[in-house]
C-alpha cells in the first residue's frame, strides 16, 4: 500500500500530536539533516541571506522538507560549489500523522467495524507552519544572491500552498542588520558566538582602573 497524497494532511485541523511515551511506534522522519553546506563560515563571508516563508497555515510533510533540501543542495552545489553556501531547514516535523487503515477486499465489512474506534495508527510526520514562518534559509556571498533566490524558487515546487521568497537585511543568520553590524564592529562591541554574533551591552562590571563601564 502506497503513501496517501499530501492533500489528506495539508490543513492544521486538530491539535498538535507529538511523539511521546503515550504515542509509540512513530516512524522516523524522512529528513534527518537540517544544516548542509559550509556551516562554519562566519557572517562576514556569507553576509547575504534569503528566506523561504510560508504564506499559509498548513502542514508540511517530512518528505516534502527532504525533497526541498535535496533540490536546493543540488542546485547550489552545481551552480556555485558545495562550499559557497549554508542551507538551514528551519521547520521541524514533530506532528504525528495518523491513518485508519480500511480493508478493501471482498467481505471486508464482516472483518472490520467501520468508523467504530476510528483513532488511527501513526503513519508519518509533518511540520506545522504559520503564515510568515520561515521554512528554510540560505546564506551565501553577495555575488551569489541570485542563485540563492533561484534555489528557493525551485524549492517552492515541493510544497503545497503559497510561499514567499524574502531577501533578508540581516548579516547572515545573525539578528543584526548590516549597518548595526558595521557600527558595533567599529565600537568593538561584537562577540563571536559560533556562526552568530552577540552584542556587548552597556551593562556589566566596572573597569577597576578607570571606574567606567567596559564593552
Amino acid at each position: 500500500m502506497g503513501r496517501r497524497p499530501a492533500k489528506c494532511y495539508r490543513y492544521c485541523k486538530n491539535k498538535p500530536y507529538i511523539k511521546s511515551r503515550f504515542c509509540r511506534g512513530v516512524p522516523e522522519p524522512k529528513i534527518r539533516i537540517f544544516d548542509i553546506g559550509r556551516r562554519d563560515a562566519d557572517n562576514e563571508e556569507f553576509s547575504s541571506c534569503v528566506h523561504l516563508c510560508s504564506g499559509e497555515l498548513e502542514q508540511l510533510s517530512s518528505e516534502a522538507l527532504e525533497a526541498a533540501r535535496i533540490v536546493v543542495n543540488k542546485y547550489m552545489s552545481t551552480k556555485c560549489g558545495k562550499d559557497t553556501f549554508h542551507l538551514r531547514v528551519r521547520a521541524h516535523p514533530y506532528h504525528v500523522l495518523r491513518i485508519n487503515k480500511m480493508l478493501s477486499c471482498a467481505g471486508a465489512d464482516r472483518l472490520q467495524s467501520g468508523m467504530r474506534g476510528a483513532w488511527g495508527k501513526p503513519y508519518g510526520l509533518a511540520a506545522r507552519v504559520k503564515i510568515g514562518q520561515i521554512i528554510l534559509s540560505i546564506r551565501s556571498k553577495p555575488a551569489l544572491l541570485s542563485h540563492c533566490i533561484e534555489a528557493c524558487r525551485r524549492a517552492k515546487y515541493k510544497f503545497p500552498g503559497r510561499q514567499n521568497i524574502c531577501v533578508s537585511d540581516k548579516m547572515g543568520f545573525s539578528r543584526l542588520t548590516v549597518g548595526e553590524y558595521q557600527q558595533y564592529k567599529a565600537e568593538g562591541r561584537l562577540l563571536v558566538d559560533g556562526i552568530n554574533v552577540k552584542r556587548r551591552t552597556a551593562t556589566g562590571p566596572l573597569d577597576r582602573e578607570n571606574g567606567i563601564l567596559t564593552f
